[in-house]
């Protein structure tokens, strides 16, 4: 090898004609490298047609890192063409590490390392150099710039980054299932050697795991491990550099390796027949017994469904699985009894709700296990033959009726005597009695069944064996009603007929109601009595459904003649024993259209039942004369407060008016008081203005005294304000205008007396009937008055 390298450089020192040249100490790597050329031109030549030489050529130095020599590390030599070994040239160095970790020789440019050098913390350094004449300290040549490399060597191992590492592969996989993928990082230089080349090898873990030597890959290497026998495995990889030759740094990691559950394994029950004891006393829904089935699987895969077989006493029992400890809980449907039956033998299947395809070669995944469950006998309350007593009496039942019986009986083996009481709490406790012994309901008291029509208590049935062992059953009660109430009107009446009525119209509905309880199709019937049936004016027509209407008998009625006819009405019933009453109906005769409209009649219709008294009468007369005496009071004092009102002033005849009570002698009397004041009052006045003018002055009004408040007055003053108020031809100053014109054009002319017959009796009033339907009151008052008789009825 040095024999190669002093024949390369002899060569290329013939070839280059002695420039400078560095001399590293590794001239394999320097030599092997071709040199990078730097061109100058020297001071005082001609540049054209003149062959340049080369001043500074360069290649790359090269150091050992780790150097632990005692003297400093020898790198490389510098070297001018212009230095003649006289010691004229002078050799500098700058750059990187110059001075601190590269020195050079001035005099020979000899350039050692004085520390020793990490590769991994610096790869190369870049330095400057230059030849500089020793007296005038002028650079002989430009300077130039070269590198020196820090030569590797394996002092660093593989390195995990991301170790320990976690990994997880399903149980039963085939061999060959990836696994995980691990990598280890050498920091030495992978382009020198073989220092960076990393191979991995497991040190623990076999026979279960490989891995790829190169990449790093960890796959099975045993089929079908089963979790259930281990789930946890440690693998212990190693990573070794210098290809894992002799002599190679070496790391490791570890890597945890978990097998994940996969649904291979059925339920199993750990017994074939579980044995359950039950109390018949125990409540339905309530969970009498747990059985378990195994599953060696994890999480879903070991959830297990269970069911009841189909079979004999299975009917009885339901199971549900409890989600917690994946158990299954027998609960009960149906209530036991230990005197009908005292065992029950049923099977119960287990089986995987998540299967997995590729296991069903193996066989189901179910299990059955046959339940036996014994029923505890447990002393229990009498039973009574019902859940619900329901009983009749009739309201006239004597006291002491036996109206029924209950029974209770103890269902256990060695059956005990029952005793039967009341329970003191319920509302009918005091109506009714039981016999303790044999268990027989009757009455205590009267029963009204208008008062109370049911009755619900209850009965509690003990055991003479045991007192505390009761039962308690409800007793329902209905009195049935005998009939004890007639029928009567169900409501009063308004009854009227009107004058023009013809035979066989019915001017009224009735209907009638019963205080009793009228049982279904019952029927009442509607009728006159025979004393009132005799040419009847009115009848009544039964219509045979619990309603009858008022039929007119005659052909027109006369209000004049007989304002109020009065019609008993006699009213049965169909039930036992036949009840019935008499109410009297009040007809009263009214004045109506040709539609049957009624217009107008005296006083309101009322009905007046049989049986009142005089003296309830003699105080609904009394009643109305009082009301009739304030009335007619009040009236008076009103009047008499208005008449004082406008009698205090006559002062002033155009803000006042003026209240007299002379009659006057007609027409032709001329000494009468003149009307005309009353049309104009401002004729009165001596001093007469127009009144569509307004004064220049006005005068005070005198004093007058206070003029006593009235409605009438005040309410007469402002409807006339407001009349002038929105006149137009008004005059511009408030004035009051009385007008006593009666008007003309009447068709009645004057309603006057004056002038009239001596005697109602001599004037004919006939003609009032021509003048329309408004004038027909006024011509009934004074037309031919017919007979009348208050006193006669029918």
């Amino acid at each position: 090898m040095l024999t190669r390298n002093c024949l390369s450089l002899l060569l290329w020192v013939l070839f280059d004609g002695g420039l400078l040249t560095p001399l590293p100490p590794q001239l394999q790597q320097t030599l092997a490298t071709e040199p990078r050329e730097n061109v100058i031109h020297l001071p005082g030549r001609r540049l054209h047609f003149q062959r340049v030489k080369r001043g500074w050529v360069w290649n790359q130095f090269f150091v050992l890192e780790e150097y632990m020599g005692s003297e400093p590390q020898y790198v490389g030599k510098l070297h001018s063409d212009l230095d003649k070994g006289e010691g004229t040239v002078k050799y500098t160095l700058s750059g990187d590490g110059a001075g601190t970790v590269f020195t050079i020789d001035e005099t020979t440019g000899d350039i050692h390392a004085i520390r020793s050098l990490d590769r991994e913390e610096k790869p190369f350094y870049t330095l400057r150099a230059q030849a500089v004449d020793i007296e005038t300290r002028k650079p002989l040549e430009p300077e130039s710039e070269f590198i020196i490399k820090v030569q590797d060597i394996n002092d660093n191992e593989p390195k995990f980054l991301d170790g320990p590492y976690i990994a997880s592969v399903p149980e039963m996989s085939p061999v060959g299932a990836y696994v995980l993928q691990v990598k280890a990082t050498d920091a030495d230089d992978p382009t020198y050697g073989n220092s960076a080349r990393v191979v991995y090898s497991v040190l623990q873990g076999q026979p279960y795991f490989s891995i790829d030597p190169k990449t790093g890959v960890i796959r099975t290497a045993l089929p079908n491990m089963d979790r259930e026998v281990k789930e946890q495995y440690q693998v212990l990889i190693q990573a070794k550099d210098m290809g894992g030759q002799l002599g190679g740094l070496a790391g490791t990691t570890i890597v945890n390796i978990t097998l994940t559950d996969v649904n291979d394994n059925p339920p199993r029950f750990p017994k074939s027949i579980f044995h359950l004891k039950v109390p018949e006393s125990s409540p339905i829904g309530s969970a009498i017994g747990r059985i378990r089935a195994v599953d060696p699987d994890f999480g879903q895969n070991a959830e297990i469904e269970y069911n009841i077989v189909p079979g004999d006493g299975g009917n009885l029992f339901d199971i549900v699985t409890d989600e917690d400890t994946q158990e299954g809980i027998i609960k009960l449907k149906k209530p036991l009894d230990f005197e009908t039956k005292k065992a029950y033998t049923f099977k119960v299947e287990a089986s995987n709700l998540h299967l997995d395809h590729r296991f069903h070669s193996a066989g189901p995944f179910k299990d059955t296990a046959t339940v036996k469950i014994s029923v505890l006998d447990v002393e229990e309350p009498p039973v009574f033959s019902k859940p619900l007593y329901t009983m009749e009496v009739y309201e006239d039942t004597p006291v002491g009726t036996i109206i029924g019986a209950v029974t209770a009986q103890d269902l256990d083996v060695g059956s005990s005597a029952v005793r039967y009481f009341i329970d003191w709490k319920s509302d009918g406790d005091s109506y009714f009695t039981i016999d303790g012994t044999e268990g027989t309901i009757a009455t205590n008291e009267l029963l009204d069944r208008e008062s109370t029509a049911q009755y619900n208590f209850s009965i509690i049935a003990r055991k003479v064996s045991n007192t505390l062992l009761t039962s308690k059953v409800s007793i329902l009660i209905n009195v049935l009603d005998v009939n004890e109430f007639p029928p009567e009107i169900a409501v009063p009446y308004e009854t009227s007929v009107c004058e023009n009525a013809k035979p066989g119209q019915i001017i009224q509905l009735v209907s009638a109601a019963d205080r009793d309880l009228s049982p279904a199709g019952q029927q009442f019937s509607f009728r006159v009595p025979p004393e009132a049936a005799i040419k009847p004016n009115f009848t009544v027509r039964d219509f045979r459904n619990n309603t009858a209407g008022i039929e007119a008998r005659r052909n027109g009625y006369s209000r004049r003649q007989q304002e109020l006819y009065f019609l008993p009405v006699v009213i049965e019933d169909s039930s036992y024993p036949v009840q019935s009453s008499t109410s009297t109906m009040t007809i009263r005769v009214c004045r109506c259209d040709s539609d049957g409209t009624i217009l107008s009649c005296n006083v309101e219709a009322i009905f007046l039942p049989v049986g009142l008294s005089t003296g309830a009468l003699i105080a609904i007369l009394l009643c109305i004369v009082i009301l009739l005496v304030i009335v007619v009071l009040y009236v008076a004092l009103r009047r008499q407060k208005k008449k004082d009102t406008l009698m205090t002033s006559k002062e002033d005849i155009r803000d006042n008016v003026i209240h007299y009570d002379d009659e006057g002698g007609g027409e032709e009397d001329t000494q009468a008081f003149d009307i005309g004041a009353l049309r104009n009052p401002k004729v009165i006045e001596d001093n007469k203005t127009r009144r569509d003018i307004k004064p220049d002055s006005l005068c005070l009004p005198r004093q007058r005294p206070s003029v006593e408040d009235n409605t009438d007055i005040r309410d007469f003053i402002h409807q006339r304000l407001q009349e002038n108020d929105v006149d137009p031809t008004a005059p511009p100053y408030d004035s009051l205008a009385t007008y006593a014109y009666e008007g003309n054009g009447s068709v009645a002319d004057s309603l006057s007396s004056i002038d009239s017959l001596a005697s109602e009796a001599d004037q004919d009033y006939d003609y009032l009937t021509d003048w329309g339907p408004r004038f027909k009151v006024l011509a009934d008052m004074f037309g031919e008055e017919e007979s009348y008789n208050p006193d006669k009825v029918t």
